[in-house]
């Protein structure tokens, strides 16, 4: 056969092969390798309405290094720089473990700040990565604060272990934020939470 030929022959020859190959790499163990994939992206989104108007609320959890003040997993809070882009915070968590935060945009007139994990602490939290936002807004006569978190499990290769996948991930982070949104709702109401 001309070797001219042979180019013209692969797209018709791949189907046949296709089938032919996935058992013979399977026998091989490569199969799970070829068909494997990293992590995907998870997201997050939980809200919590707060009998208070949004100023009030915001007052509250508007100071980025202020963390410490309404939510009820955090021992201690450490913030350099105020509330300004590049704001660094340091969140020791009383269960163990310290976040390592900067502050990517803080908009007072929004009343609106999104920030980032900069260095993972998988004690603290059982993500290799995360970018968050925090919003108030009007809700009738009261406020809605909105936390959105978008993550990457603990473990980014292919077969993480249990702590450290997806689903460890997300529960850990719908914790974490649940927590403080009932922190917050508390701090602002004068109310205690259990």
């Amino acid at each position: 056969m001309p070797l001219a030929l042979v180019p013209a022959l692969v797209p018709a020859l791949v189907p046949a092969l296709v089938p032919a190959l996935v058992p013979a790499l399977a026998v091989l163990g490569l199969a799970g390798a070829a068909l494997a994939h990293g992590p995907t992206p998870q997201k997050i989104d939980q809200s919590i309405t707060i009998q208070a108007p949004p100023d009030a609320v915001w007052k509250v959890v508007g100071d980025f290094g202020g963390i410490g003040r309404w939510h009820p997993d955090v021992a201690k809070a450490e913030a350099s720089g105020g509330n300004v882009e590049g704001t660094t915070r340091r969140v020791t968590l009383k269960a163990g473990g310290t976040l390592v935060e900067g502050l990517d945009e803080w908009l007072a007139d929004g009343r609106t700040y999104s920030y980032r994990m900069s260095d993972p602490d998988l004690k603290a939290l059982p993500v290799s990565s995360y970018s968050a936002t925090l919003t108030v807004t009007p809700d009738g006569t009261g406020s809605k604060v909105s936390w959105i978190g978008r993550f990457y499990r603990g473990d980014t290769g292919n077969e993480p272990p249990e702590n450290l996948s997806d689903e460890a991930g997300r529960a850990a982070m719908n914790r974490y934020f649940a927590d403080g949104l009932k922190g917050l709702k508390a701090a602002v109401e004068g109310r205690t939470t259990h």
